[in-house]
């Protein structure tokens, strides 16, 4: 037993990524055959996974890591919270009951997001090139990207809803400005040298959202 789990942890990027792919691939094909009501509501279970990996897969026993993880969880979830209760930061929006526990309103789930998206998108990008503002322009834009992609499905998974069922121009301003300031953040202080899970973690994401986007949105 020993002997195996140094082997796996020897091998936690390879065995990382296929635990991601595995879920994503079991997810796509009960929803190909119909379970959609099964699995949507398992999203939160999916997302805890991919982070718990990121974790297992970082050094995250390093305290400036686990500050700067703490530090984008609290930024994200933050703004989340004042953007649900005034309307002020994204636009009119409220969220459903798909993603778990709420705090003021807003799923945790929805913190640990931010913060897992930070520090993978900064990773990929980190890779991409080694200037620092280029990458942390390009990490908020990946950002961006998968939200963009997620808008879609947000009223039919229950994730959350917008006014009028309009999503606005503001809210991917706002998204792009406070990804690009935890990026400018995060990516002074660490470089992620392997990039790998983070790579395929990003990757899973939009190939599930993409498939959902194609199947049910």
């Amino acid at each position: 037993m020993k002997g195996i789990l140094l082997n796996i942890d020897q091998h936690r990027t390879l065995v990382s990524i296929a635990l991601v792919w595995l879920f994503i691939a079991s997810a796509m094909i009960g929803i190909q055959f119909g379970y959609v009501e099964w699995f949507i509501p398992k999203t939160p279970l999916n997302l805890l996974l991919g982070a718990a990996l990121l974790f297992w897969n970082l050094p995250m026993a390093n305290p400036r890591t686990i500050s700067l993880w703490a530090f984008a969880f609290t930024i994200g979830l933050g703004m989340e919270i004042i953007g649900v209760h005034t309307g002020a930061i994204f636009g009119t929006y409220h969220y459903g009951d798909n993603l778990g526990i709420k705090f003021l309103g807003v799923p945790i789930l929805i913190g640990v997001n931010w913060a897992v998206l930070t520090f993978i998108t900064a990773a990929i990008s980190q890779h991409v090139t080694r200037s620092y503002p280029t990458s942390a322009i390009m990490a908020a834009g990946l950002m961006v990207g998968l939200d963009i992609l997620l808008e879609v499905l947000a009223g039919p998974f229950d994730f959350w809803y917008w006014a009028d069922d309009i999503v606005p121009f503001q809210n991917y301003l706002a998204w792009f400005l406070i990804a690009l300031f935890l990026q400018l953040i995060v990516q002074y202080f660490i470089k992620i040298r392997d990039h790998r899970y983070a790579l395929h973690l990003f990757a899973s994401q939009v190939v599930f959202f993409g498939f959902c986007v194609v199947m049910i949105g």
